[in-house]
């Protein structure tokens, strides 16, 4: 017995509804992982970049100190501690963690710092 495939109805597919990722502003479990990131650029660069991201992203300043590329910043009711260090001449990392060192925090204040970070590696930084 032969079927005739031109006859037959499409199969509808049909998946599973998934739940929407929840949104960078509300509080999540963070891993640690997250929270660091190597850039293409120097320490000191890396440094004013991340300055810049705190600024960009009206986080407020607490404390800055640049011979040992810490940043403390409030975002969120949160302190975090920005720390930059050098891997190379060419290359630094940016470590992004909470003070409390609780990671349930906003996904958002590393990422806005991330990403404002990796928009501006280009940019020529003049004293």
């Amino acid at each position: 017995m032969s079927i005739c495939t031109c006859c037959a109805e499409p199969v509808q597919v049909v998946s599973q509804p998934q739940a929407p990722a929840p949104p960078i502003t509300q509080p999540q479990n963070i891993a640690f992982e997250n929270c660091t990131k190597m850039f293409a650029v120097n320490k000191e660069k890396l440094f004013y970049l991340t300055l810049g991201a705190v600024s960009a992203n009206r986080f407020a300043v607490e404390e800055i100190q640049t011979s040992n590329g810490y940043i403390i910043f409030t975002a969120a009711n949160n302190k975090y501690l920005a720390t930059i260090a050098g891997i190379d001449a060419n290359n630094s990392i940016l470590k992004i963690t909470p003070c409390n060192d609780i990671y349930f925090f906003p996904p958002g204040v590393i990422l806005g710092m991330f990403k404002y970070v990796g928009m501006n590696i280009n940019t020529d930084i003049r004293g």
